[in-house]
């Protein structure tokens, strides 16, 4: 079986780490494995060098920060070859270049464009465990590019699609995806199987345990994910097609997503082409809208309201100030947004009906709604998220 593994930051944060690491990856090849390995920096190395770089600039360029940043995965993987090798496995580490990842020219967030897997293979055939630099590869110009937040896990599913893996491991601190945040709701159960859908839904609601630019890749490349921790050998969660999922809970878990705010437009003239003016202009800043809610007034004028991320609300509010469509503008940083997500909604009614039950029976007001296949996302007043998200994963009996 062909396996790609990937280790993140906290897996490989020290040198003891490094060690358990190349134990985990030496009783995978025991077992009769071919195996690929994808290392994340050891935690916190990423930091220090953009810290290095500030010393000198605050706007440092971007060419160079890649070559620096590349850095750290480079360590790790030399690092846990040369434990591999001294434990009597044959391994060998390979920069994103060497490993055949090519990329547009976009320095600190470029795009995958192709794996040329030959070099890969090549050390494969001669029983070798490759351990490959996450997070980097190179552009056709031949400069070393940086894939942004999350590349070492795109690099894992990207390999895995691209040499037809039979299995992807994302490795990191925790045991898999479960029902909701277990330090919210200690009842939270682990999950065994989601499908790529709902694991996107998690992803875009807050969930960190995958990004969702591997878990898009994983699905377009049809690539079984697991994601365990490397602390335990608990069995981790299988992201896999919705067909391989025999029995499909009507909900699979509740989100919440602290980081979120609203803004409310009152007294907007109702003509056409304002509301296009305003998410354009939004948009255009790399702001991403969510909810949206409008009522139409009998005067003639609406009030529309919508959500942005409460890290960007400070610069979306300059944008609406500035545009100025509105008697009366509102900011409001006090929200979150609770999430109740599944595949079996398609298929079940009353989902929503439960939900906003929930809400009343523990008299919380719900300011936005909206809807998809598989998500409800409700908006509620900050002080009442995590009881939202406990009462909702008890009415959707997820500790059963």
């Amino acid at each position: 079986m062909l396996v790609v593994q990937k280790y993140g930051g906290t897996s490989v944060g020290d040198l003891e780490r490094i060690e358990n690491v190349a134990k985990r990856v030496a009783k995978s090849k025991d077992e009769g494995n071919s195996i690929v390995v994808v290392v994340s920096a050891m935690s916190g190395e990423t930091n220090k060098l953009i810290s290095y770089a500030e010393h000198f600039s605050s706007n440092p360029p971007k060419r160079e920060m890649d070559i620096l940043l590349s850095s750290g995965e480079r360590v790790t993987s030399a690092l846990l070859s040369i434990a591999l090798n001294q434990m009597g496995y044959s391994a060998i580490a390979l920069t994103g270049r060497q490993a055949g990842m090519v990329t547009n020219s976009t320095h600190t967030s470029a795009r995958i464009e192709k794996i040329e897997t030959d070099n890969i293979q090549k050390e494969l055939d001669k029983n070798k465990i490759v351990i490959v630099a996450g997070f980097q590869g190179i552009s056709k110009e031949g400069n070393v590019t940086t894939l942004g937040r999350g590349g070492s896990d795109l690099s894992a599913v990207a390999i895995a699609g691209a040499l037809g893996a039979d299995l992807c491991e994302i490795y990191t601190d925790v045991d898999g995806v479960y029902t909701t945040d277990p330090r919210i709701e200690p009842k939270a159960k682990k999950i065994e199987k989601i499908s790529y859908d709902e694991m996107l839904e998690f992803a875009s609601l807050g969930a960190k345990v995958l990004q969702n630019r591997s878990v898009e890749l994983a699905k377009k490349l049809d690539v079984n994910l697991v994601t365990r921790s490397s602390f335990n050998n608990n069995s981790g969660t299988l992201i896999t097609k919705e067909e391989n999922i025999m029995e499909k809970p009507i909900v699979s878990g509740i989100a919440l997503d602290k980081n979120q705010a609203r803004i409310t437009l009152r007294g907007v003239v109702d003509e056409p082409g304002i509301a296009a003016s305003i998410f354009t202009n939004l948009a255009d800043e790399g702001i991403n809208v969510d909810m949206i809610i409008q009522n139409v007034g009998e005067d003639g004028s609406t009030n529309l309201g919508f959500t942005v991320p409460r890290d960007e609300l400070e610069r979306a509010k300059k944008i609406m100030l500035e545009l100025n469509p509105a008697k009366n503008l509102e900011f409001d940083s006090n929200i979150v947004k609770v999430s109740i997500v599944g595949v079996g909604m398609k298929s079940h009614s009353g989902v929503a009906s439960k939900a906003f039950e929930t809400m009343a029976k523990e008299n919380i007001n719900i300011e936005m709604i909206s809807t998809s296949e598989i998500k409800i996302s409700m908006a509620i007043e900050q002080k009442y998220g995590e009881l939202a998200v406990r009462a909702l994963h008890e009415a959707y009996e997820l500790d059963k």
